[in-house]
């Protein structure tokens, strides 16, 4: 598609998707799921469907999708799948910045090849000593008459492995007080020399890489400091999180309404007592909040992405999003798996990939006790403006 898709497009593409996702890649889940194989056919597939380049405006040559659009999109795919978001969704976290605090010149570099799919990207912000807290990142870049020296290290970063760049989040002022005054993002391409040689390990969100990655000295040219200024670079970067945590919201959606389309389909089959044991009080109820959970989840994800669509302020609808979407997906997957009693447990089915996926979801993006503090403090400042 070379411009904004239609709602018939849309619907034809979502069509096109699920059919995709029933017929090739849930019959492979498994295997590529406990092999921890990056599903390189998947992705490419991916990138056929147009997905590196969902939400880049069609001008750049992305389909352009509004983000309530592209929710819908990563919870479908998260029904089946959700490691296959990660390939896209940190890849267009950075293409979203790019587009937004980009120079006229990044943006004509980096969005065509990144809507395309030759460029894969990624956020680097977490370091080894540093998660929550991004203003106590380490990595410095250097200002010198070429460009930027970069040095340290950040850690679980997807797409670092098999992707070939990144927005990366640097002090480019250590010694600035406050703290978010010295930092900057930097768009880094792999062949400037960083080096991304360990891929770690995780209990799920398996086939997607996850890398550590190390700058010794790295060379980057001055015209990759995003938006052309310094100090700006830990704005930039909470702007982008907005998108990253709809995003997260949409997995965890997927993720709950797998879990309860699994616990469902068991309670019709599965017998005790004489009966089916959907129809008994204990299973039911489980059922019935199982449900609430994925549609109060379905509610506050699209009130987010309709609220960064109208290009508002949304760290509070964001926040309450990524919090509730994923403690479903994590509730609704503990619960689907007690339902399914030892078959939930067993390896040779979905529902204990489900509960292996659905943690990350409360971790990434900000913790939900994080989300928590956010989101009263918002409340707290929209009140004081009343």
């Amino acid at each position: 598609m070379s411009a904004t898709p239609d709602a018939a497009q849309l619907d034809d593409m979502l069509a096109a998707l699920r059919k995709w996702l029933d017929n090739e890649v849930r019959p492979a889940v498994i295997e590529l799921e406990h092999a921890d194989v990056y599903p390189t056919e998947f992705v490419e597939q991916m990138r056929e469907f147009g997905l590196f380049g969902a939400t880049v405006p069609a001008e750049f040559g992305g389909l352009g999708l509004p983000a309530a659009v592209y929710a819908r999109i990563v919870s479908l795919i998260s029904e089946t799948w959700m490691s296959l978001t990660g390939v896209i969704n940190s890849h267009l976290m950075m293409a979203h910045l790019t587009n937004r605090f980009g120079t006229e010149g990044q943006r004509a570099e980096f969005l065509p090849a990144l809507a395309a799919g030759d460029l894969r990207g990624g956020l680097a912000l977490t370091e080894p000593d540093c998660g929550t807290d991004l203003q106590a990142i380490r990595t410095t870049a250097t200002r010198c008459e070429d460009g930027y020296r970069v040095s340290g290290t950040k850690t679980w970063i997807t797409n670092a492995y098999r992707g070939n760049c990144l927005a990366l989040l640097v002090k480019t002022n250590p010694a600035a007080r406050p703290r978010h005054a010295g930092m900057s993002l930097l768009l880094v391409r792999k062949g400037d020399g960083y080096r991304s040689d360990r891929k770690l390990p995780k209990l799920g969100y398996r086939g997607v890489d996850t890398a550590e990655v190390i700058f010794d000295d790295v060379m980057v040219p001055a015209d990759r400091l995003l938006g052309g200024v310094e100090g700006r670079g830990f704005a930039q970067t909470a702007g982008g999180l907005e998108l990253g945590r709809i995003n997260v919201a949409a997995r965890g959606v997927g993720v709950a309404q797998a879990a309860l389309d699994a616990a469902l389909g068991y309670s019709a089959v599965r017998h005790t007592m004489g009966k089916p044991i959907g129809q008994h009080q204990a299973i039911a109820i489980k059922l019935a909040d199982m449900a609430c959970r994925v549609e109060a989840a379905k509610a506050l994800t699209g009130r987010a992405a309709e609220a960064f669509d109208a290009g508002r302020r949304c760290d509070l609808e964001a926040g309450m999003a990524k919090l509730v979407a994923t403690e479903a997906a994590l509730e609704n997957a503990t619960e689907s798996l007690r339902i399914h009693g030892a078959c939930g447990y067993s390896t040779e089915e979905h529902v204990e990939r489900y509960y292996r996926d659905a943690p990350l979801l409360c971790i990434g993006e900000g913790t939900n006790e994080i989300q928590r503090i956010v989101i009263a403090r918002q409340l707290l400042e929209r009140q004081a403006a009343r």
